[in-house]
């Protein structure tokens, strides 16, 4: 069995910043891609960033520049530094690890319950 917990998620000023992590424990053979989606209210779950374990990255077009995900392999944590924050970067925010269980598990993908970030003035 796999968790993922999320933290970091809060109340921030326009151009503040935000540092969220994910960490995954339980049954875990070996990770594959750590990435962060978010959810706006009326709005369908985008991609924010990935990070897979060869060390790529790649980020949505909106945040490219202004945050950064990084991951510690040994922690089987993923984190999503955002700067900058604009009032369109709220939502709530998911981690999505592909973790295999065992070394002949076929690899699944794992979801946090979230964490909210409300950017406001």
């Amino acid at each position: 069995q796999v968790q993922l917990v999320e933290s970091g998620g809060g109340l921030v000023q326009p151009g503040g910043s935000l540092r969220l992590s994910c960490a995954a424990s339980g049954t875990i053979f070996s990770i594959n891609v750590m990435g962060w989606y978010r959810q706006a209210p009326g709005k369908e779950r985008e991609l924010v960033a990935t990070a897979t374990s060869g060390g790529n990255t790649n980020y949505a077009d909106s945040v490219r520049g202004r945050f950064t995900i990084s991951r510690d392999n040994a922690k089987n944590t993923v984190y999503l530094q955002m700067n900058s924050l604009k009032p369109e970067d709220a939502g709530v925010y998911y981690c999505n690890i592909d973790i295999r269980t065992a070394w002949d598990s076929r690899i699944a993908a794992y979801w946090g319950r979230g964490t909210q970030v409300t950017v406001s003035s």
